[in-house]
């Protein structure tokens, strides 16, 4: 088994309750105010050095942000940042002035000034918030936290618990490895990839547990570019929400590996069947090999209740529009090409066409959405607002992608390898030479970005938008 910075591409690469209804994470912000700045954090634990980061309020993972379903939500951001910065609510169907996409939706927030950010999230679930200016580096730098939107209704559990994965680059001296930010390796291979895990920020993570416990555990992938496996050695896992969208069905992922690219989100209900006293491991399977991140810690004392749970929840469903009119959707194509392996010649970048040598090293760009490297002026389609959208995402790279819709979550109707799935999303995985189309009910007006959450793809090129009118 392998720990901390040992398993990636070498040196570079709770006093728990005894009934239900009590929740115990990281301590929520009550407050109006969220400063992302510099700070420090001990990612490699105790014995490691303080790594410098940025952080809102100077903290890694951020403050736990909390709201309720259907009620008004404001915060003011205060940039003690040295760049300018937004904050993008990652998967909240809001209006669009307040998703944050910066040179789109509204203009950075430059340092020393503020915004503020009120809106109604008509969702309940698991979400995130993250920087939408320069995010290949202010996410990498430590920018992120959980934004939690309660049920009216929630699951009786004994524990709710927020648990992000990030993946850090450091260098000797256990600093962010600064060199490497926007490095055009990562920009054209697999992006940023780390070379520490953590958990909650921790290296090794210790979720304490009593025997007997219901847990409803809340899964966030915060890594600029990598996969995660998420194992719970010893327990068996059962999704029920994917990306904050409550399932009908609630599933036992295989291997009990609950899968995450980047920006997913997961909930599970984890039932707690070992005995008093033990640990049990947190793993993560990085598709390389395996790595602990943590463990499960059982309280000593005797069971809180005398056998397991039998019965699974079932979220309460959200009111997003879900109603799919396939035979009169309008039907968008978005071909992915360029990238190491898979160049393309060249491509349209603001207006002209420029072969990939001068984009690479004039333009640090090296991918393409339909023969179109970044943000073009004109929308990739314009949608009437309650129309279906069919986007056939066609993945002619030799790089897997993970393909964030703003505005709205969409469903998989077609899959080249594969069954689609019914699950309600807004990121979706999307492995190389693989042909996937989804379908979205058009129902929130606005101007909306569409791009791959591996961040240093979506800097090269890797970025388009849509508007609903």
């Amino acid at each position: 088994m392998t720990t901390r910075r040992d398993f990636l591409l070498g040196a570079s690469t709770l006093a728990a309750a005894a009934t239900l209804g009590r929740t115990t994470e990281a301590a929520a912000s009550a407050s109006s105010k969220i400063t992302p700045k510099a700070g420090t954090a001990k990612l490699l634990g105790p014995e490691g050095g303080s790594t410098k980061i940025w952080g809102y309020d100077g903290l890694v993972p951020g403050p736990i942000l909390r709201a309720k379903q259907g009620e008004e939500f404001a915060v003011d951001l205060v940039n003690q940042l040295p760049q300018p910065t937004t904050i993008h609510w990652h998967g909240i169907r809001i209006k669009y002035a307040m998703d944050s996409v910066a040179g789109l939706t509204q203009p950075p927030v430059k340092p020393g000034d503020q915004f503020t950010y009120r809106f109604v999230p008509p969702d309940a679930g698991t979400y995130w918030y993250h920087p939408h200016n320069r995010t290949w580096e202010q996410l990498a730098r430590g920018l992120h936290g959980a934004f939690i939107v309660g049920e009216q209704n929630p699951p009786q559990v004994d524990q709710d618990v927020t648990l992000i994965v990030d993946d850090w680059r450091l260098d000797e001296d256990d600093q962010i490895h600064e060199r490497s930010l926007g490095s055009m390796h990562d920009v054209t291979h697999a992006g940023r990839l780390g070379n520490v895990v953590t958990l909650n920020g921790q290296d090794t993570f210790d979720l304490a547990v009593k025997a007997g416990e219901r847990l409803r555990v809340r899964l966030i992938n915060a890594a600029n570019a990598r996969t995660i496996g998420l194992i719970f050695e010893g327990h068996a896992p059962i999704v029920v929400a994917l990306d904050g969208q409550p399932l009908k069905v609630p599933f036992a992922p295989q291997r009990n590996m609950v899968f995450l690219a980047p920006s997913q989100r997961a909930d599970i209900i984890l039932d707690c069947n070992q005995t008093p006293g033990s640990k049990t491991k947190i793993t993560a399977d990085t598709g390389r090999e395996k790595l602990q991140m943590g463990q499960v810690v059982y309280h000593s004392s005797k069971r809180v209740r005398p056998s397991t749970l039998s019965d699974i929840p079932v979220l309460p469903s959200n009111p997003m529009p879900t109603t799919l009119d396939l035979d009169n959707s309008l039907s968008l194509d978005l071909v992915m090409t360029g990238g190491a392996m898979s160049w393309f010649e060249a491509a349209n970048y603001k207006g002209k066409t420029i072969g990939v040598r001068e984009l690479v090293r004039k333009h640090g760009k090296a991918w393409a959405f339909n023969g179109t490297v970044g943000m073009p002026e004109q929308p990739l389609a314009k949608v009437k607002s309650g129309q279906t959208v069919k986007v056939r995402l066609v993945n002619q790279t030799a790089w897997p992608h993970a393909m964030h819709f703003h505005g709205h979550h969409f469903r998989e109707i077609e899959h080249s390898r594969r069954e689609p799935l019914p699950y309600w999303r807004d990121t979706i995985f999307i492995q190389r030479e693989e042909e996937i189309t989804v379908a979205f009910h058009a129902h929130n007006p606005g101007k909306w970005m569409l791009h791959c959450h591996m961040l240093g793809h979506q800097a090269g090129g890797m970025g388009t938008w849509y508007e609903v009118s």
